[in-house]
């Protein structure tokens, strides 16, 4: 529990008031900036994670051998929903090409994108949910993939469990927390999605064992990284993606406290 803020907070109100209003106030306050709210978010450059991103795409499209026809059309289906113009496009594919390539090194790449989402982890949490139709794009991941997909979530600040819950809200992966991104309890693999609605415990992180503290929790949190609003000057598409990921978030906290009676 952070709080740094709170102290820091009250003793500024109450040296600044004398009197008691004052330290709540900065109490308060300081409450808010540990939560993050008060703090000022850096500057997005708007597209300059294009050319990375597609580059791993084809990296971890490559990654167990080859690169297959539904990699492909998973890759040009993500141009298409963010609308690049003929040159991005081109740019895209490029990058993708150069992606596959034996000897390209993907550690170069994943340094670009965690430079230009600058520590913000709700950037982070798209970046990777661009990526998730690519990664599934054939049914059960490799270790190659694994592997690869967990080097850039590592490095994006975004824990395997958290990455899990991501893959979950699109029907991908296992049905709750575990020790690797998309690994099923006991060394399974993923899967491409399932019919009928994802579990909603497994898109809030959580197992059905969970009490109702740690579901509000986990739904209050989920919602302060995937809110649309904070997001600032991104790629219309990245806004589409954070809407979306927070109307399933809503969805499955509702599905929940209507299966417990709340």
């Amino acid at each position: 529990m952070k709080i740094l803020g709170k102290i820091i907070g009250a003793v500024v109100g109450f040296m600044i008031t004398r009197n008691g209003w004052g330290l709540l106030a900065g109490l308060f306050l300081g409450h808010l900036w540990d939560l993050g709210l008060l703090r000022p978010r850096p500057p997005v450059r708007s597209a300059s994670f294009l050319n990375p991103l597609f580059a791993f795409a084809g990296a971890v499209s490559k990654s167990d051998g080859r690169v297959s026809e539904a990699e492909i059309q998973a890759a040009e289906a993500l141009m298409t929903r963010m609308q690049l113009d003929g040159e991005q496009r081109r740019a895209a594919i490029d990058s993708f090409n150069r992606g596959k390539q034996p000897q390209f090194d993907p550690q170069p790449v994943i340094a670009e994108l965690r430079a230009w989402a600058h520590g913000r982890r709700d950037l982070g949490f798209l970046l990777l949910d661009l990526l998730l139709d690519i990664v599934h794009a054939d049914g059960a991941l490799s270790n190659e993939k694994l592997s690869l997909i967990g080097r850039l979530a590592g490095a994006l600040g975004i824990s395997d469990n958290e990455f899990s819950a991501l893959s979950a809200m699109k029907g991908y992966g296992r049905r709750g927390p575990g020790p690797a991104p998309g690994a099923q309890p006991g060394g399974g693999r993923t899967t491409r999605p399932q019919p009928g609605r994802p579990d909603p415990y497994a898109i809030l992180g959580l197992t059905r064992g969970a009490s109702d503290r740690d579901i509000k929790t986990a739904w209050r949190r989920l919602m302060s990284q995937h809110h649309p609003d904070k997001l600032g000057d991104v790629p219309d598409e990245l806004k589409r993606r954070a809407e979306q990921r927070a109307r399933e978030i809503n969805a499955a906290y509702e599905q929940i406290k209507n299966e417990r009676g709340h």
